[in-house]
């Protein structure tokens, strides 16, 4: 791609067409059209450089401030040519472009890179030379209305600077956002503007300006990501098998096709073993063809050489096999040989109308159907959580890490290459499937941005989706370094596309699945009002701390609640939230608090409720009395029975009535943190969530 960087004449008159404003200005090529001019402009003035190789004006002393007459001008036209010849003395100086001064202001940047995989990015952030350091930005894929426009703004954490700070009046935010919202249009509009900064754009108490055009086009450039409408849903029958076939199929206990073999006799279907020189694999009659198969095939595995894999889909495609997962590697991953091999695997494909899975993927789980397509030494437990990952080893490591840990899946996909089946559509399957509760991904790119957005926003709002991304990139902080509106590097870009689509995005897989749990049993929280229950002192004061740290608002209590809450505790309990009970406390002491937050649960969203093992405390009772608390309430319940031995059966109650439970208490609030601080906070950025109904 070959960037052009448009003259700042030039920006601003592409600017004023899009009804921003910009100072008066004019351009001049010799010292004595400078003088001219000047006196038309009006003072003081800048002068500024004219130069496609002069990027960054102030560093070659392209600009000189101050400018208050005519013959101040003609000088500056001097200085400046002599400075930047002496500094870039092949440079191409095209004249001096003199512009009004504007009088000081809040400075900010608001600037747009193009993005390879979610298109264009709108960045508005605090301004002025010290950008590149600050680094305060806030970033949303393009389009995007004024409401997000506000929300962008209101999350800066220079945000007080622009509402008014101590005695400074508040600058004009309506004239920010439509700003904003025209550079942002500007941008969609031109597909030419592959960049633009606009550093600094000067707000006032009363309006604007953009000042210092930087936008960088590319006439000869393809198209950017568009918002493709994602494709029709994968059908229930390719997930609800009654027959599958395994290609590869072998009695060596070391091969691949052993592994999914044995894998699949827990499958209650059909299984064909398909292999030409063994009649009979792990008790199951082998056939030497797919084409030799009797019976009707839900779906094919094949795990083969990858160069005998075009032949095997043509025959699967002959025989009407809806669903072919190749597990084979050997394909785009290992280069130009590998990708032929894809392209004629998707061209048979295309042919017969069948999906295919793959290649070079693990295949799929589904443990409530006996389902295991792959070579896991290991099948988990079902469950209500959803597992989509490009890493096979992730998965592999994920499922022997379930297992003790007593965590079940619903479905585990592993989509490899994406040559036909993509993310968008295991999501879409899985969003549909009722026994799926919360949706987890691993993604390590997503190659069309805009379909992905789209897909995942209209899941969000009803199944909780969790991301974890890995290989955050370091090639957008590079491109910050020379171009201050590409401030948006590759990972913050995800996490932007994350957070408008109204995913939960976490740092850790171990995050990941905390919040997943949660989710699965609990639904949305409500809000972020919480309330603390606890038999132990020093958990309330850590409990505090943490509601503060990862943004949970302790919820004050009216009088009347105390009052009721005096009446069933003890004379020393804490009487405010987080609520100890004192150490003493016993079950029916527990249960009479329960009771009274029932009666008030418009007062709260989310309960936390500590336990720890006291010499006259019955954790099998306190388990129980949080499952009946849970059962009757609305609220998100969060379990923290803390302790060793003592609380593995308590914990274990909880489980098993679905209610998750946190033996750290900075785990608690950290899963809670996560879950609120993306789908618990307005569009101006206040607390309160959005009215979403609960997870099924």
């Amino acid at each position: 791609m070959s960037l052009t960087l448009l003259s700042e004449a030039e920006g601003y008159e592409l600017l004023k067409t899009c009804g921003i404003p910009v100072p008066r200005h004019v351009v001049v090529r010799t010292a004595e059209e400078a003088g001219r001019a000047a006196d038309g402009i009006g003072f003081p003035l800048v002068a500024k450089i004219v130069s496609p190789q002069v990027v960054h004006k102030s560093d070659a002393g392209g600009v000189l401030t101050g400018v208050t007459s005519a013959a101040a001008a003609e000088k500056a036209f001097t200085a400046i040519t002599q400075n930047v010849r002496a500094a870039f003395p092949d440079a191409e100086i095209e004249g001096i472009i003199l512009e009004a001064e504007q009088e000081p202001g809040l400075e900010l940047i608001i600037g747009g890179k193009t993005d390879p995989a979610f298109g264009k990015v709108l960045t508005i952030g605090m301004g002025g030379t010290l950008v590149e350091l600050i680094r305060d930005v806030a970033i949303r894929i393009l389009p995007t209305g004024e409401d997000e426009i506000r929300s962008m703004i209101h999350s800066l954490g220079g945000y007080p600077l622009i509402a008014g700070f101590r005695h400074a009046a508040p600058r004009d935010e309506a004239a920010l956002v439509r700003i904003a919202g025209a550079l942002g249009r500007m941008f969609l509009e031109h597909p030419e503007i592959r960049e633009f900064d606009i550093n600094p754009v000067i707000m006032y108490g009363n309006g604007g300006c953009a000042v210092d055009a930087r936008i960088y086009t590319d006439k000869t450039a393809g198209p950017v990501p568009g918002e493709e409408r994602a494709g029709a849903a994968l059908p229930d029958s390719l997930f609800t098998m009654r027959s599958v076939a395994v290609v590869g199929a072998s009695q060596d206990a070391d091969k691949v096709g052993y592994a999914i073999c044995r894998n699949m006799l827990n499958f209650s279907g059909a299984l064909y073993p398909v292999n030409p020189k063994s009649p009979v694999i792990l008790g199951k009659t082998a056939y030497p063809t797919l084409s030799a198969i009797p019976d009707t095939i839900d779906a094919v595995v094949i795990a083969i050489p990858a160069p005998a894999v075009p032949a095997i889909v043509e025959e699967a495609g002959k025989k009407k096999i809806p669903l072919v997962i190749i597990v084979s590697s050997g394909f785009r991953e290992i280069g130009p040989a590998g990708k032929a091999l894809e392209e004629q695997v998707l061209a048979t494909a295309r042919k017969y109308g069948i999906r295919i899975m793959g290649p070079n993927c693990l295949g799929f789980m589904l443990p409530a159907q006996g389902i295991n397509t792959t070579f896991d030494p290991v099948s988990p437990r079902p469950g209500s959580i959803a597992f989509i990952s490009q890493s096979g080893a992730i998965i592999t490591t994920i499922v022997d890490w379930s297992l003790p840990e007593e965590i079940g899946f619903s479905a585990v996909i592993s989509v490899g290459n994406q040559l036909d089946l993509t993310f968008e559509d295991f999501i879409r399957w899985t969003a549909a499937d009722p026994a799926t509760n919360a949706i987890i991904l691993y993604v390590e790119e997503i190659t069309n941005g805009r379909r992905f957005m789209e897909t995942v926003s209209r899941i969000t709002p009803v199944k909780p989706v969790i991301v974890i991304k890995s290989g955050s990139s370091k090639i957008g902080q590079k491109a910050a370094s020379s171009h201050t509106g590409s401030l948006a590097g590759s990972d913050q870009v995800y996490r932007a596309a994350f957070r408008q689509a109204g995913m939960i995005p976490v740092r850790s897989i171990r995050e990941a699945f905390q919040a997943a749990e949660l989710l699965a049993s609990e639904g949305y929280p409500s809000g972020t009002r919480a309330v603390v229950i606890t038999n132990a002192g020093g958990f309330a004061v850590l409990s505090s701390d943490y509601a503060e740290q990862f943004g949970i608002d302790l919820v004050e209590f009216p009088e009347a609640l105390t009052r009721e809450l005096d009446a069933v505790l003890p004379a020393n309990w804490s009487r405010e939230n987080p609520i100890d009970m004192v150490g003493d406390s016993h079950p029916d002491r527990y249960a009479k608090t329960f009771d009274v937050m029932m009666r008030h649960q418009d007062l709260w969203d989310i309960a936390f409720v500590i336990a720890v093992p006291t010499a006259i405390s019955d954790p099998l009772r306190v388990a129980n009395e949080i499952v009946r608390f849970s059962t009757h309430t609305k609220k998100m319940i969060v379990g923290c029975m803390i302790g060793g031995d003592s609380m593995k059966t308590p914990q274990r109650i909880l489980r098993e009535a679905h209610i998750p439970n946190f033996p750290d208490l900075e785990d608690a609030f950290r899963a809670v943190g996560n879950i609120c601080q993306y789908t618990c906070r307005n569009a101006d950025g206040s607390h309160g969530c959005r009215p979403v109904p609960r997870t099924p």
